[in-house]
């Protein structure tokens, strides 16, 4: 009977583990049945962005639609942006001396039409002072034709003797104004032809300067041009050229001729003796702060393409000699895209490859984005396509 029961007990411990040892293989089998499809539905989405509306918008991330759409292609050069002719005037020494300034002239300083700049004396100099000089002839002169006046009244001057009195004191006169005496009589002012502003300041304070000698340039920066460079590989291309955009190196902003009243004025037929580029000349209103004798990156446009897709430069991003954009898939999903580029008048790129029409392109914030896709793994999240 004792035996019996050591039997039975011995049966039930074997079949209690028998059991426990099923259980716990099926448990095992079923958590490595749930791992691996976690692990397959993450690497389904492992090319995936997320990134929640909120985020999205804390971010400043904006996006584009795209859709072909005209488009200019673009050649790619350098210029310099110049002064337009009239708008610029030499200020010159009518007489020699020495300049004295009137107030404080310094490059970018305005000045209105008129203005005394300076003043030339020839005072300590051997020759003399030239104003005083014509002030003393014209003074003379002044007086005679006075005395002459009543004398031809009474017939004791001949009417020919006063003409002649009339002439010398009249030459005097236009001697004397044409030298514009200065605010304090120490010399000849240098008055500005034009208003606007001092481009280049040729002479210092006390320097000695000639006749005809160039003392500053003063420019209105109201109508400017534009002269680019453009290789002579490009000459085929030369006639479908209309307009231009530029953009300088000390502004992020684009400028479209198109925008500021632009025109084409001419093109060199032939190369210079030390150039091996040809200069495409523009001109154009001064908008903006542009400034004149900056060199520049100039975007040189051809005829509209019809149906062409392009987006933003600043929805690009470069990895390593390549190119991607972010495309939207949903309101918190993103896909990194790699982009084939064509040519870019400097706001807007051309895509080659890599985009279709309807896609939702990153255009603003493309960098957050990519910083979201560090932390891609996010469990739970489903997107099914």
């Amino acid at each position: 009977m004792k035996k019996k029961h050591i039997l039975g007990g011995v049966l039930m411990v074997c079949l209690s583990a028998s059991c426990m040892h099923h259980a716990s293989h099926d448990h095992d089998h079923e958590h490595e049945h749930e791992g691996e499809k976690v692990e397959a539905a993450h690497e389904h989405h492992s090319d995936e962005i997320v990134l929640t509306p909120e985020k999205a918008e804390a971010a400043g991330v904006e996006v584009e639609t795209v859709q072909p759409a005209p488009f200019r292609r673009s050649i790619l050069t350098h210029g310099q942006i110049l002064a337009a002719q009239g708008d610029e005037a030499t200020v010159v020494a009518g007489v020699s001396g020495i300049v004295t300034f009137t107030h404080n002239i310094a490059e970018g300083v305005q000045v209105a039409k008129g203005a005394e700049l300076m003043s030339i004396s020839a005072r300590n100099v051997q020759d003399g002072d030239p104003v005083t000089r014509a002030r003393v002839a014209y003074e003379t002169a002044q007086k005679e034709y006075e005395r002459a006046q009543k004398l031809v009244a009474d017939r004791i001057v001949s009417q020919k003797d006063f003409e002649t009195v009339r002439e010398k004191y009249e030459n005097a006169r236009i001697a004397y104004e044409a030298l514009s005496p200065d605010k304090k009589g120490k010399g000849v002012a240098v008055l500005a032809p034009l208003a606007g502003y001092v481009k280049t300041c040729l002479v210092k304070e006390g320097d000695y300067v000639t006749v005809g000698q160039p003392l500053m340039s003063i420019t209105q920066t109201r109508r400017l041009r534009l002269r680019a460079d453009l290789s002579e590989r490009y000459y085929p291309q030369l006639s479908s050229i209309s307009s231009a955009n530029f953009k300088t190196c000390y502004n992020d902003r684009v400028f479209e001729l198109d925008k500021m009243d632009g025109r084409l004025l001419t093109y060199g037929k032939s190369l210079g003796d030390a150039s091996f580029y040809i200069p495409v000349t523009f001109e154009f209103n001064n908008q903006g702060n542009i400034l004149p004798g900056s060199f520049v990156e100039v975007y040189l446009l051809s005829n509209e393409i019809p149906d062409v897709i392009t987006i933003p430069q600043s929805a690009l991003t470069e990895e390593q000699g390549l190119y991607f954009v972010y495309v939207r898939m949903d309101a918190e999903c993103y896909r990194k895209q790699e982009v084939k580029l064509g040519t870019t008048n400097g706001k807007r790129v051309e895509i080659l490859s890599g985009l279709k029409s309807g896609d939702v392109v990153v255009t603003k914030g493309a960098i957050h984005v990519k910083l979201a896709s560090a932390s891609n793994a996010i469990p739970g999240h489903t997107h099914n396509h």
